[in-house]
């Protein structure tokens, strides 16, 4: 491991994120600014939900900024890197393990994600005004979540960048992420889904459900959510699956 080399490639991506800040806010932002302001603000202020209903969203619309941010970090970049421009040849001859290049490539999803996911927080409680009851009672807990969360998202778009190929990016988000944002628990509890115990069950493969009951239960425990053990073991697993898989594939790629 070269770790000035590591740190070198991680500063050139910070350097590329602050030159493009702007659009990357606004990136981040809007979609979940939107879903705050239709979902919190109007259908709740008109009487079509009910007020509380903004507790149980918040944490789910922070959890999506956060898992969408981390993988188009990461997978957008790659797709055009492998399969366009070329340009990470030039990375891939630095004097440092192809590996240590993907991890490096995670780490800097992992920030993009942490960022986009923190600046929801002040501007939804802006947009959705009175009625928002969320908390830092479980500090330790939240940033755990975060930091596992945005792991996850990173070590997602690694793996998503390094399997999809140039035809495939439309598919990508058609068949994975509509459906993770659908079924990931962002816009209810898992606990509702009761009603329905197949598909209750079969959206524990789904890492946003563990996201978004995290953030839950950390930002606003009095709403029904998973245990914060059920939910810190998950998405360990997860991670560490994602992760290992992801810079399997990177390495395949590069030696293709």
């Amino acid at each position: 491991m070269n770790w000035k080399t590591f740190f070198a490639m991680l500063s050139r991506d910070a350097h590329v994120a602050r030159r493009n800040l702007l659009p990357l806010l606004l990136q981040n932002l809007l979609q979940p600014l939107l879903l705050v302001f239709v979902f919190g603000r109007v259908l709740t202020t008109g009487g079509m939900m009910a007020a509380r209903f903004k507790d149980v969203m918040l944490p789910g619309v922070i959890a999506i900024s956060m898992a969408l941010s981390g993988v188009q970090a990461v997978a957008m970049p790659l797709m055009v890197e492998f399969q366009f421009t070329r340009e990470i040849e030039d990375r891939l001859l630095a004097p440092m393990a192809n590996g240590w290049l993907a991890v490096e490539k995670v780490i800097a999803g992992m920030v993009q994600a942490l960022v986009a996911g923190l600046v929801v927080i002040p501007a939804a409680w802006l947009v959705l005004g009175s009625g928002v009851h969320i908390s830092l009672r479980h500090p330790f807990e939240f940033v755990a979540v975060c930091l596992l969360v945005s792991l996850f998202s990173a070590a997602g778009g690694l793996t998503l960048g390094c399997s999809v190929g140039q035809t495939q990016i439309g598919l990508m988000f058609s068949l994975v992420l509509a459906p993770m944002m659908m079924f990931g628990c962002a816009y209810y509890p898992w606990s509702m889904l009761s009603a329905f115990p197949g598909l209750q069950y079969a959206v524990l493969i789904n890492p946003l459900v563990y996201a978004s009951e995290g953030l839950r239960g950390a930002l606003a425990p009095q709403v029904p959510h998973m245990p914060a053990y059920v939910v810190v073991g998950a998405l360990l697993a997860i991670d560490i699956a994602l992760l290992v898989a992801g810079v399997r594939q990177f390495r395949k790629k590069a030696l293709s």
